[in-house]
């Protein structure tokens, strides 16, 4: 473990915590009142000259406490609220606070009622917070403040830290100009602008050291953060205009996200992907063995929705890419479109609406029918097929399923032997199938025509599954009676571009963009799932859920350093592994081996912090795919 030798000196508003402390006072005592947010935003515009140093900072502090009209019994619910605004990256280094806490203070033009109780949470000591303290009257009403404290005073933080007549390097670490005058003074021998929470020009401008965590800061001073490398340079590249509470998540973590909201062809991908850390996409960008050539940064990919066919599995397994996806986060959602789609068009309600809107009252039942009863066949029995049979029997259907891989039937759905025994006999056909090579075109002119006259037909799948030509043709000719088309060979990249098909205009034919599985439900789900896979995959080194790697579930383990190393599945690899880390006088806490037909993959937690040395040896072993040290 690296001996300290350094004091590091934490600002308090917008730094240790994400916003000024005085703004949350103001928000409790006047909640969200007109009053209230006029003393707010006239508070923030007084902090905001005081922190750039363009009114004094006892004029400024004075200005405030008046406007607020605080008492005492605020204090509390303040100190509660800012207790859950801690910055990200200081929870995450919690233990560094901790374990250095004789090397820690908190400088702040804030006050000590406020500050202390929340950062003894984090070990440092209250007479370690250097800060302001108030004045209250007999009835506890706050009337002021200490004004014989230098930190009330124009360069209070200079003058403070130099009293404290510290040995070795002091580090001021901030996001305002009274936290850069500490080092333009002479208080300090380093600042970083600390631009996780805010970021003041003024102050950037200035400054030589730029911080966008504390993780950066702990890394660049060669100190054991919670992570081995900084969250802020894992670059998060999201693609197909992917749900923006996936964007939040990963920057939550602390990753860097940059948003594209089409897809992108493989010569755009190939260029946009250098340096990207974890790739997120949908259906349409495919990720190929040129992308990954360009990719030397790629941990992982999301696939955000519950296919995966978009993307090589095969080169990302051999470059130790790990890929996520959520296989049934939307099937609810494609099951209840689809059986309220197959109500639709077997009651022919469609052309009832469009005479309607004619003007037209036509009450006869001609063409009209109910479900039950009738025969639904699905093509593709898996976790969208199979929960749409028990939903649509539940309903009075009788369920017929046609799959290439043997698929235990539920409920008293009947397997066929056969797609043309399937076709040849169902009411209603529903398409549930990937979209592979084998199933291109699967239903195609000769198809259609074991299908009984008047069928309604749906594809919520894969669009190059279905010819169609051919579809348009048999809706034209009567053969179908009505579809529902959610998926098509050629889709538009974004929501400017024309929908052209022609399928458009044809009667009792149901045309969406592709949003089968788009309700804001499974979104969420999707967004949620695959997001913390990738989370817990890059932190912990879990692969459980990925979809090419060997799955490993495991804790995050404390006090401890742990690795990971990726392999071809080879004899020897893990004696090599420990053989290494014995030379080293590495003491195994724990160690995870699983392997698939392909890869060993294994996660070793060791006591001894590594060395370079260490990691070229571990890179070194013969066919290593991929090391790396994750904290």
């Amino acid at each position: 473990m690296t001996e300290i030798q350094e004091t590091f000196i934490f600002d308090f508003d917008s730094t240790f915590i994400k916003v000024e402390a005085l703004d949350v006072l103001c928000e409790v005592i006047y909640e969200d009142s007109t009053a209230g947010i006029q003393i707010l935003n006239e508070i923030q515009r007084l902090t905001n000259l005081g922190m750039e140093g363009k009114l004094s900072l006892k004029e400024s502090l004075t200005k405030r406490i008046s406007l607020l009209q605080a008492n005492r019994d605020h204090l509390g619910t303040t100190i509660d609220v800012l207790k859950k605004k801690v910055t990200a990256s200081v929870i995450r280094n919690r233990a560094f606070f901790k374990q250095h806490a004789d090397h820690v203070y908190i400088i702040s033009n804030g006050f000590k009622e406020i500050i202390i109780p929340i950062v003894q949470e984090y070990g440092i000591k209250p007479e370690h917070v250097l800060a302001n303290t108030f004045k209250f009257d007999h009835d506890g009403k706050i009337i002021g403040f200490d004004e014989k404290d230098e930190l009330c005073e124009n360069q209070g933080k200079v003058k403070k830290i130099k009293s404290l007549n510290l040995k070795g390097e002091a580090i001021m670490i901030g996001d305002g100009y009274t936290d850069y005058e500490t080092l333009e003074g002479g208080a300090v021998s380093k600042f970083f602008a600390f631009t996780e929470n805010v970021s003041r020009k003024i102050v950037v401008d200035k400054a030589d050291r730029i911080a966008p965590s504390l993780d950066e800061i702990l890394y660049d001073l060669s100190y054991k953060a919670s992570v081995s490398y900084p969250k802020n340079r894992i670059k998060v590249l999201l693609l197909e205009n992917i749900n923006q509470e996936v964007a939040q998540t990963f920057e939550h973590e602390g990753y860097t996200v940059e948003i594209v909201e089409n897809e992108l062809t493989e010569d755009e991908l190939c260029e946009r992907i250098k340096g990207v850390s974890i790739l997120g996409i949908q259906s349409k960008t495919k990720v190929t063995q040129k992308v990954l050539d360009h990719a030397k940064k790629l941990h992982s990919i999301g696939t955000f929705g519950i296919g995966s066919n978009q993307v090589d599995l095969e080169a990302c397994t051999m470059q130790g890419v790990s890929v996520f996806n959520a296989p049934y986060s939307n099937t609810r959602s494609v099951v209840e479109l689809a059986i309220g789609e197959i109500i639709m068009l077997v009651r022919n309600t469609f052309q009832k609406n469009k005479m309607m809107h004619s003007g037209i009252w036509d009450k006869s039942a001609t063409n009209g029918n109910e479900i039950r009863g009738k025969k639904l066949g699905i093509i593709g029995y898996g976790s969208i097929g199979s929960q749409l049979s028990v939903v649509a029997e539940a309903l009075g259907m009788n369920v017929y399923f046609y799959d290439t891989v043997d698929k235990l039937a539920l409920g008293n759905a009947k397997k066929c032997s056969s797609l043309k025994e399937l076709l040849s006999l169902s009411d209603v056909v529903s398409l549930h199938i990937d979209e592979t090579e084998s199933n291109k075109n699967l239903i195609n002119a000769e198809a259609f025509e074991y299908m009984k006259p008047g069928v309604v037909f749906l594809n919520l799948s894969s669009g190059n599954v279905v010819e169609i030509e051919a579809l348009t043709a048999n809706l034209k000719n009567g053969n179908i009676s009505g579809a529902a088309i959610d998926v098509f060979p050629n889709e538009p990249t974004n929501s400017q571009e024309k929908f052209i098909s022609e399928l458009r205009g044809l009667p009792n034919v149901i045309l969406t963009p592709h949003i089968a599985g788009n309700t804001q439900e499974a979104e969420q789900d999707i967004c949620h799932f695959v997001a913390r896979k990738i989370i817990q995959y890059i932190n912990t080194g879990s692969t459980y859920g990925s979809i090419n790697l060997p799955e490993i579930q495991l804790p995050e383990l404390q006090s401890a350093h742990r690795i990971m190393h990726i392999h071809e599945n080879v004899k020897g690899i893990l004696a090599q592994i420990n053989t290494i880390l014995s030379e080293y006088d590495n003491n195994i806490l724990g160690q995870y081996l699983k392997t698939n037909e392909t890869l060993g993959y294994v996660i070793t937690d060791i006591d001894n912090f590594h060395n370079k040395e260490l990691e070229k040896k571990l890179k070194k072993i013969p066919n290593t795919i991929r090391y790396r040290i994750l904290y």
